[in-house]
């Protein structure tokens, strides 16, 4: 019997989860997770009796979807973000944030970023 590469989706589920705090950029890593999970999936379904991890495959599938999901909320809320404030006011915001850390703005700001 064969075996689905389970293990490559849920790789790449993770790393899209991990990378969907970069601005949604974990849609990517999760969107081919979830391609692979479905090819699998209907690879199983055509002959289940070649396949010993068929289930498995149906459980990394729709992990995948739930993180190409997750990405793609925070990749639209990142777009709405950015499409609606400034740049002054998303300078603010970062100015805020590293207050809110306990680190000084103005340090960030002289060493150029």
């Amino acid at each position: 019997m064969q075996k689905l590469n389970t293990t490559l989706v849920y790789i790449l589920s993770v790393v899209g989860f991990i990378c969907c705090c970069f601005s949604g950029v974990g849609v990517i890593p999760a969107g081919i997770a979830f391609y692979l999970a479905n090819k699998g999936v209907k690879e199983y379904e055509a002959n289940p009796e070649a396949y010993s991890n068929g289930p498995a495959m149906k459980t990394a599938k729709t992990v995948s979807l739930v993180v190409t999901v997750i990405a793609g909320l925070m990749a639209l809320y990142s777009i709405y973000n950015f499409a609606s404030t400034t740049p002054e006011e998303r300078a603010q915001q970062q100015r805020e944030m590293l207050e809110q850390f306990g680190m000084d703005p103005e340090m960030m700001e002289d060493a150029g970023y």
